[in-house]
């Protein structure tokens, strides 16, 4: 495989997180306040820009390989955090969105790995029962 070329499995992820994304807004906004609304979407975004992040921080850190790989892997990793908590900080304590709505958003990328594990795995049961 092509390192610049990206695994199926990693490009459904990221569609799939938009995906999700886009059908909690649209359900939101169909019955809730525009403040969990708003929760969702910047919850969604922040969530999903870390995955990216990650995604970058793990390229980077594997693609020169060195002793000391772990101990830059876990320096990105709270930096990561670090700017991660300081926005969410900043978008509770300055703008008006809920709480609550802003954890379903936070929970895209979570939400779209367990239901692309499950849909894997009862795939596999599916062709395991049939053979």
């Amino acid at each position: 495989m092509n390192p610049i070329e990206k695994d199926p499995l990693q490009r459904k992820l990221e569609n799939l997180n938009w995906i999700i994304l886009g059908i909690f807004i649209l359900i939101s906004l169909i019955s809730m306040r525009v403040p969990f609304t708003l929760g969702i979407l910047l919850g969604g975004l922040i969530s999903i820009i870390n995955f990216f992040w990650l995604k970058r921080d793990l390229r980077v850190v594997f693609s020169a390989l060195t002793g000391r790989a772990k101990a830059a892997l876990m320096f990105r990793y709270y930096i990561r955090f670090f700017v991660s908590a300081v926005i969410i900080y900043f978008i509770i304590t300055k703008t008006i969105v809920d709480v609550i709505g802003l954890l379903i958003g936070l929970s895209v990328v979570v939400i779209n790995i367990v239901l692309t594990l499950v849909m894997g795995l009862s795939k596999k049961n599916l062709i395991e029962e049939a053979r």
